[in-house]
C-alpha cells in the first residue's frame, strides 16, 4: 500500500472523486457514536506492500518539507470552505492494489471513556502476524504512554495521528454527530500539530496520517493537513460504526471487503462488539485470498 520504507516508497496523488452527504465515525465517548452507512470510496494511486516479513525493513524516510503551524494557518485565516463531510478531494479513502489488498487503520480517541484498550485485538492481530494502522489521539496516548511505546515498536502497526484533542476538521466550528469542530485555521493546525509533535517524539519521526476525531473534514482543512505533511485519511468500510456494532454487524460490514478497502475500526472500547467480530472475520478474509497491509 502506502508504506514507505527502504524497498517501497509510495507517493500519494490527491486527485479523488468528490462524494457528499456520508457519515463516519464518532468515536469520542462523551458524544454519539451512532453511524450511518460507509461512503463510496476515493481512489488515490498507491503501490502495495510485500509480505509481512518485509515490514521488518526500515521505515525511515527523508521527512517531507512543511510550514509552520502559524505560517499554513496564516495562509488559509479567511478562507471560506465549500466542501463538508468524510470523502473529498485530498481525503484518501482507498488505494490501488496489487491483487486482493486491503488496509487495516483502528482508531484509539482519547478523553472521558476513551481511552480503554481492546487488548484481545491488538494480541489477535499480533498472534496473526496481520499489519495495521493505528490512528492514535494524543489523549490516548497520553493515558497509555507505556502501551503506545510497545505499538510503536512493533513493525506490525504504523503510528498515525488521530488529532489532539479528537475534532473534527473545521476553519469554522463545524460539529459532527454533536462534537464542535476547530473554529478558525489556526485552530485546525493546532489540532494536526499538538499530536503530530507527540507521535514524532514517541515514534522517533513524523507520523504520515492524519484522521480527523470523527472522520469529519471541510475542504480548507484538507489543505492543512497536507501543508503540515500529513494525509488526510477517510475510510471504505466503516467496520463497527464507531464501537457501536455487534460482532455480527462487524463481520457483515467487513465480509464487503474489496481490493484497495481501507477498513475503520476501534481500538479503545474492549466491551464492544469491535474485537470479536474482527477476530471472527479476518481469517475468513485472509482465506478469501486477502493480503492485509499497511497505509
Amino acid at each position: 500500500m502506502l508504506e514507505r520504507g527502504m524497498s517501497r516508497r509510495r507517493v500519494f496523488g490527491l486527485g479523488a472523486t468528490l462524494a457528499a452527504g456520508f457519515a463516519a465515525t464518532a468515536c469520542g465517548a462523551a458524544q454519539s457514536d451512532t453511524v450511518p452507512a460507509q461512503p463510496s470510496s476515493t481512489i488515490d494511486p498507491a503501490s502495495a506492500l510485500g509480505n509481512w516479513e518485509a515490514l521488518a525493513v526500515s521505515k525511515a524516510a527523508p521527512p517531507p518539507q512543511v510550514g509552520s503551524p502559524s505560517a499554513v494557518a496564516a495562509k488559509h485565516a479567511g478562507r471560506q470552505p465549500q466542501q463538508w463531510g468524510v470523502a473529498m478531494q485530498g481525503i484518501t479513502s482507498t488505494f490501488e492494489a496489487t491483487g486482493k489488498q486491503m488496509a487495516l487503520t483502528f482508531d484509539a480517541c482519547g478523553g472521558p471513556g476513551g481511552t480503554d484498550i481492546d487488548e484481545s485485538l491488538l494480541s489477535f492481530l499480533i498472534a496473526q502476524r496481520i499489519p495495521a494502522t493505528l490512528f492514535l489521539n494524543k489523549r490516548w496516548i497520553d493515558a497509555n504512554h507505556g502501551r503506545a511505546a510497545q505499538l510503536a515498536a512493533n513493525p506490525l502497526f504504523e503510528l498515525a495521528n488521530h488529532g489532539t484533542s479528537h475534532k473534527p476538521m473545521s476553519v469554522r466550528g463545524q460539529a459532527a454527530y454533536g462534537i464542535a469542530g476547530t473554529g478558525s485555521a489556526q485552530e485546525a493546525a493546532d489540532e494536526v500539530w499538538g499530536n503530530h509533535e507527540r507521535l514524532t517524539e514517541l515514534v522517533g519521526r513524523p507520523p504520515r496520517f492524519f484522521r480527523a476525531g470523527t472522520a469529519h473534514y471541510d475542504d480548507v482543512a484538507v489543505s492543512i493537513v497536507h501543508e503540515l505533511g500529513e494525509t488526510p485519511v477517510g475510510f471504505s468500510i466503516n467496520a463497527d460504526y464507531g464501537a457501536t456494532a455487534n460482532p455480527a454487524k462487524v463481520q457483515a460490514a467487513m465480509n464487503a471487503a474489496a481490493p484497495g478497502a481501507i477498513s475503520l475500526a476501534h481500538l479503545h472500547r474492549p466491551q464492544s462488539g469491535t474485537g470479536a467480530g474482527m477476530i471472527a472475520v479476518l481469517p475468513t478474509i485472509r482465506a478469501m485470498g486477502f493480503t492485509f497491509v499497511h497505509l
